[in-house]
């Protein structure tokens, strides 16, 4: 007898649906389950194989645990916000909402026609006004505790997209979205102070079950180091050179410093400075090159040295030059590095090529023909000599700066702030007013959803602006604080926003009065099962944890975590 599978199959899926099989409600008397997948972002193209693989696993687990006795909470929705939806919607003239609305109808069909046992009832649209309010009530909320701000500094452009990307965005120098080479732009920038959360976010790692290598990779983008901050006086003049750094015990053998192109000294003492062309020449090639091509590539070393400028080393009490160069960021650290060109490849390497003094501070190698950076018995250091415990030296150092008053033990996180603003049309809103009188105003909160308004235009700008900023009817308007003329900020949020809290939405999807009540919270959070990608581990992951902690310090959620246990979907 032959198998009918599409109606046997067709019949248990309208069965569910009818009944509303899997529908997920508050039941104090079962143990609850949250599996959660990573909710896909509705494309043109459908589903593939890679939703297929990343639900499946997760879908036997969910369905195992209704048998197992559990009150099974699956549910699913759509991160529908971003770039790619809008570049589809560039390229074909179709409406962003039209794209949108078109793709999530293929994928709910697809969705349903394979049998995932998913709460339909609880679907979520991250570009639904009554969604997005709770996005932009959070962002708000942020702003008021001081996570928010703006400022203009160097960022990761796409020429091809026109848009500002954050770092996670552009890695390896190459756009996420268009894989177009990133250049560096300067720009006025909103971002979100998640360095202010680095310490939280590594201790929370202690306290949930995600694979080892799922925490080293979020250890290492956070990447904190102890160390100490140290100031280096510029000759004849009242100025300082701060700089971080790991090894305070190898002071001694500072030869010379280098600054990003961009530090704001060389514009401050540009009278004072006999070689500026050669600078300003320089300065201009290194904001042709994206932040990898200056940090990461194997490359030949660069730089200018500053004639009329020179740094005092702190504890030699030495002159000694200071270059710029181009793998010096100012968004790293201080913008201002000491090097130590024998127990530093990179300064090894500057140090031959522009002939500058190499001075070994550590027993152990032979600097004449290449830098030592093990560790052996401190040598040429004046108090520190033959100490060859690298912690002792370290600490014994703290001590000399802060009896001279040059230096002070400090920590550092290679995590940098959130860039968090786009461009671009598809995204949403930033509820905030720029006032000539007040200053940067918040939209208050009873005028939550600042809607996105409808375009016909929505290609972005040649100018670096959004969209939006074309919209008189939108930009201009009262200020909420003086009631004088005003104008909306037009830039929009990032991809990244809408999915950083749809896991406490699931909760309580309907809700209009919070993002979620707190009984649906306390019962269903945390999430017991994540199942998501390891390209979102530094991405996803760290963003979701950072505004899940922020809300759990303000009291609107219940939990420290959002999400207890972590797999990748590669595993299934």
């Amino acid at each position: 007898m032959k198998y009918d599978f599409l109606n046997i199959e067709k019949k248990w899926q309208n069965y569910w649906d009818e009944n509303k099989t899997f529908n997920a409600v508050i039941d104090r008397s079962k143990p609850k389950f949250y599996g959660l997948v990573e909710f896909p972002y509705p494309s043109g193209a459908g589903m593939h194989v890679g939703h297929i693989k990343a639900y499946s696993g997760l879908e036997v687990v969910c369905r195992k645990k209704r048998l197992e006795g559990y009150n099974v909470l699956f549910p699913i929705g759509f991160d529908a916000y971003g770039l790619p939806t809008e570049n589809t919607a560039i390229k074909t003239g179709t409406h962003p909402r039209k794209v949108t609305d078109n793709n999530i109808e293929k994928f709910t069909s697809q969705l349903k026609r394979v049998g995932f046992s998913f709460d339909w009832d609880r679907v979520i649209d991250t570009t639904e006004e009554d969604y997005y309010k709770w996005t932009q009530w959070i962002f708000l909320k942020m702003f008021e505790n001081g996570l928010v701000f703006r400022d203009k500094t160097l960022v990761n452009y796409c020429p091809s997209c026109k848009v500002v990307l954050s770092n996670e965005d552009s890695q390896g120098g190459k756009c996420d979205i268009c894989h177009t080479n990133i250049v560096q732009k300067t720009k006025e920038v909103w971002y979100l102070r998640i360095t202010e959360y680095a310490d939280k976010l590594l201790e929370g790692l202690g306290k949930v079950d995600y694979l080892p290598m799922i925490k080293l990779q979020q250890e290492n983008w956070i990447g904190r180091s102890t160390g100490a901050f140290v100031n280096f006086d510029i000759k004849g003049i009242d100025e300082k050179l701060r700089i971080y750094t790991t090894r305070p015990d190898t002071l001694y053998g500072v030869t010379f410093m280098v600054i990003a192109p961009e530090h704001p000294i060389i514009e401050k003492y540009r009278d004072k400075i006999t070689n500026i062309d050669a600078l300003d020449e320089y300065k201009k090639e290194c904001s042709l090159k994206s932040e990898f091509e200056r940090t990461q590539l194997v490359k030949d070393k660069t730089g200018v040295r500053i004639e009329g400028l020179s740094a005092i080393n702190p504890i030699t009490e030495k002159e000694i030059p200071v270059y710029i160069s181009d793998y010096v960021m100012m968004g790293y650290g201080t913008g201002a590095i000491m090097a130590v060109p024998a127990h530093d490849s990179r300064d090894y390497d500057f140090a031959k090529k522009f002939g500058i003094d190499i001075i070994e501070v550590i027993k152990g190698g032979d600097i004449s023909k290449e830098a030592y950076t093990g560790d052996g018995e401190m040598v040429n250091s004046g108090v520190l000599d033959g100490i060859s415990n690298k912690k002792d030296a370290i600490e014994k150092m703290l001590s000399v700066l802060a009896e001279k008053g040059c230096g002070e033990k400090g920590v550092q996180y290679k995590m940098k702030d959130w860039a968090f603003n786009r461009q671009r049309y598809w995204g949403e809103p930033i509820p905030i007013v720029h006032c000539p009188e007040c200053g940067i105003v918040p939209v208050p909160y009873e005028e939550l959803p600042l809607r996105l308004p409808p375009v016909d235009d929505f290609r972005p700008g040649t100018d670096g602006e959004s969209p939006l900023a074309k919209i008189d009817s939108f930009v201009n308007c009262k200020c909420p604080k003086c009631g004088k003329d005003a104008k909306r900020e037009t830039d929009t949020m990032p991809q990244w926003a809408g999915s950083s809290w749809y896991f406490l939405r699931y909760c309580d999807p309907k809700n209009a009065e919070a993002l979620a009540s707190k009984e649906a919270l306390d019962y269903w959070m945390p999430v017991d099962w994540y199942n998501g990608g390891m390209e979102h581990v530094t991405r996803h992951l760290i963003y979701s944890r950072f505004w899940h902690k922020f809300l759990y310090d303000i009291g609107a959620v219940t939990t420290e975590e959002p999400i207890q246990r972590e797999l990748l979907r590669a595993l299934f």
